[in-house]
């Protein structure tokens, strides 16, 4: 008995003294709020992974892009090749395409490392494609998300940016292409376009400056800027909560998941594994951008069927769509083929992402506060809008190839330049009004089904010789999916539930 109480006071004591030091700890440290955050919950749906992917690539693009560094040399001084690539013995080229074939041919597991980084890069840029969409069609953008929608946005940008100087940096007949057609693009931008070509380029194309001047935005001004922008997204996501799919037990008053420590943590661990494995896979056994096999950049010479990652190849099938209009004024030529599908497009495209939110916001007056996703079907028009843009960007994307196209499928590169031509005009206006009456018939599919219920197959004979199909009630989560989806004319908030969920799924949040 004495033993016993000895040892209970021992116990008191400790956690008083254990109370007093997490006390002391937590006015110089935020202890009790990063408790609290240890069992923030996180909705586990798959569409929310998309965002993690971006996440993930964007640390093995880093940490290849740090080791890359230590042999890559930015200069586009000119230098004789005499290294371990035999068919480039004795040829001129600059400095920065000898680092590259050192990389790719006498470094250890070096061509491994860079076809890692630019695999990395090319789903970087497709997850944060990917999650954009996610975001838009299930209106995840509505207030209070404004502003991390922007910030998302800028990160596309941003990461293009940052894709394209990476590209550019080898200094390979390929993305020398893609330099020249840069300063094209800077060219045709009235008044200034000249200037701003000589300055970035250092004189005349191609130069002696601009190779540098790629590798400081690649490696420190744009990967700084991504970082910040990726840090204060995240906090967003924490500060703001979650968005989550209707269902029982989710409100737009709390959040239903799995708890960030140990769940979340495990599962986004594995996840990170997984994305890691696969693009060492991809980067073992696929191919990309072998840039000897080009050569080094000549302004003299263009290699045949020149193609750009995919990223910016709505670009390039923008150019190649264009009519060649020019204008003449007081003796300045205005180039409206490249200053339109290479300029006024891009900048028309990102201020409507940026604007989007809040045209909508004007447009259907909605000032509330909105925490569940929308099923695309719900939003008729904004689904539509969204499918007609995709369906756009898929024709300009097929029609930077048209010339490996025709030749691949022996046709008229002037008829299919057309046939593009009339699909960008047609398609995305077809793609709008087809998705828009597709959204409204399941929306009336689902009125009908939550009214009568499924069909089971089954056919009964009536009394009166007639024929009725056999309906069966939709359980209570899908009948509550549909209630809050507004299906039945009520809005969705008029079907919260404010039960609690089961224990351990849920965290409210204010």
């Amino acid at each position: 008995m004495l033993l016993r109480r000895k040892r209970t006071r021992a116990s008191a004591r400790v956690r008083r003294a254990s109370g007093r030091a997490v006390d002391a700890l937590d006015a110089r440290l935020p202890v009790y709020a990063g408790g609290r955050l240890l069992r923030k919950a996180f909705p586990d749906h798959w569409s929310f992974l998309l965002g993690e992917l971006a996440l993930y690539s964007f640390v093995v693009l880093s940490l290849t892009g740090v080791w890359l560094t230590f042999f890559f040399h930015p200069s586009m001084t000119p230098v004789v090749y005499d290294g371990s690539y035999r068919p480039l013995a004795g040829v001129t080229m600059s400095e920065a395409y000898r680092s590259t074939l050192h990389v790719s041919f006498d470094v250890r597991g070096g061509l491994l490392m860079r076809q890692l980084h630019h695999w990395a890069a090319l789903v970087f840029l497709a997850a944060i494609g990917a999650h954009l969409l996610r975001i838009f069609f299930t209106g995840a953008f509505r207030r209070p998300r404004e502003a991390n929608w922007t910030i998302g946005v800028t990160l596309f940008l941003l990461a293009l940016a940052e894709g394209f100087a990476g590209y550019s940096l080898p200094d390979d007949l390929l993305s020398g292409t893609g330099l020249r057609i840069a300063q094209g693009i800077m060219l045709s931008i009235p008044v200034v376009g000249t200037y701003a070509a000589l300055f970035a380029f250092g004189g005349q194309f191609p130069g002696e400056d601009l190779i540098p001047r790629l590798y400081g935005l690649h490696v420190l001004l744009l990967p700084g800027l991504l970082l910040a922008l990726v840090s204060v997204h995240l906090i967003l996501v924490f500060s703001l909560k979650h968005t989550q799919w209707a269902g029982r037990g989710r409100t737009n008053r709390n959040v239903v998941g799995k708890p960030m420590v140990p769940q979340f943590v495990a599962s986004s661990g594995g996840l990170t594994l997984a994305v890691s494995g696969l693009l060492a896979l991809l980067a073992g056994v696929a191919q990309v951008n072998p840039v000897w096999a080009y050569g080094p950049y000549r302004p003299d010479v263009v290699s045949t069927g020149s193609q750009p990652d995919w990223y910016v190849g709505f670009l390039e099938g923008a150019l190649r769509l264009v009519p060649p209009w020019e204008t003449t004024v007081a003796g300045h030529t205005v180039m409206w083929n490249v200053l339109l599908p290479a300029v006024v497009l891009p900048g028309v495209l990102f201020a409507a992402l940026y604007a989007y939110p809040f045209v909508e916001r004007w447009v259907t007056r909605d000032r509330e506060e909105h925490h569940l996703c929308d099923r695309p079907r719900d939003r008729p028009v904004r689904t539509g809008l969204g499918v007609a843009a995709v369906s756009a960007y898929a024709v300009l994307l097929a029609a930077g190839g048209n010339d490996v196209v025709a030749h691949a499928f022996h046709i008229s590169v002037n008829a299919l330049t057309w046939i593009f031509r009339t699909a960008l005009v047609l398609l995305p206006p077809l793609a709008f009004l087809v998705t828009r009456h597709l959204c409204r018939a399941l929306r009336e599919a689902d009125r009908v089904r939550l009214t009568e219920g499924e069909e089971t197959g089954e056919v009964r004979q009536t009394l009166a010789g007639g024929y009725a199909a056999r309906h069966e009630p939709l359980d209570e989560e899908r009948r509550y999916v549909l209630r809050a989806s507004g299906v039945a004319g009520r809005t969705p908030e008029s079907y919260e539930v404010a039960r609690p969920p089961a224990r351990g799924d849920a965290s409210p949040e204010d």
